[in-house]
């Protein structure tokens, strides 16, 4: 991939500000990637510029069960209300313990952030207001979870590689997405990414007329 622009995180969010609601009053923003890449740190310093906007993490939604057939209960749970402009409330999954924990409420605010493998998925995308990228190639990315994880999660890992794997063939995300972000030794840089169109190729907002690379 060429390089591209420095991402500058409060240009971003008050790019993602100016969006138009895509789900009811929110502006759903979608992080998607490998296992791996690096959406939940990259996600939270999003979040952070965005003055703590909710973010809702996939691992809450998905089981050791539904690692990826998890799209009922988070359209039920989560982009059903938030699209009537109501609280949302979802029973977050504990992976140690294997069983659903409290309910967790997600507001409705101008701003959602999801992240994780898959929530570019097509269910998904016609509630988005951008879909993002973290653009680490597969095997690096799940040799990167696997170092994170250690050696007691390999079994894991070697099954999620398949599920993931499948997914992203029949269901993927990345020729969808409007930003490619990929994760430098100090930052990000980002480009416009394949589902963006050329007249809206700037960096998450029709309004900003800068072009790539500034």
């Amino acid at each position: 991939m060429n390089s591209g622009a420095r991402l500058d995180f409060g240009r971003a969010a008050a790019g993602l500000r100016t969006l138009e609601p895509s789900c009811g009053p929110v502006r759903l923003v979608a992080v998607d990637g490998h296992a791996g890449s690096g959406k939940s740190t990259f996600t939270a310093q999003l979040a952070g510029a965005l003055g703590g906007a909710p973010v809702l993490h996939l691992d809450d939604i998905a089981t050791h069960a539904e690692l990826f057939a998890w799209t009922g209960r988070l359209l039920g749970q989560v982009i059903e209300p938030l699209s009537q402009g109501r609280r949302a409330r979802y029973e977050p999954y504990d992976w140690n313990l294997r069983r659903f924990g409290p309910p967790r409420v997600l507001d409705p605010a101008p701003v959602v952030l999801v992240e994780g493998v898959g929530a570019g998925r097509r269910a998904l995308r016609p509630h988005l207001a951008r879909l993002l990228w973290m653009d680490r190639e597969r095997g690096k990315s799940w040799a990167r979870g696997r170092l994170r994880d250690g050696p007691a999660l390999t079994e894991f890992w070697d099954a999620w590689t398949a599920a993931e794997t499948r997914h992203f063939a029949d269901d993927p995300s990345r020729p969808f997405a409007d930003t490619v972000v990929r994760e430098c030794s100090e930052g990000y840089e980002w480009r416009p990414g394949p589902g963006m169109t050329a007249s809206t190729s700037q960096f998450l907002t029709e309004s900003d007329r800068l072009q790539p690379p500034y």
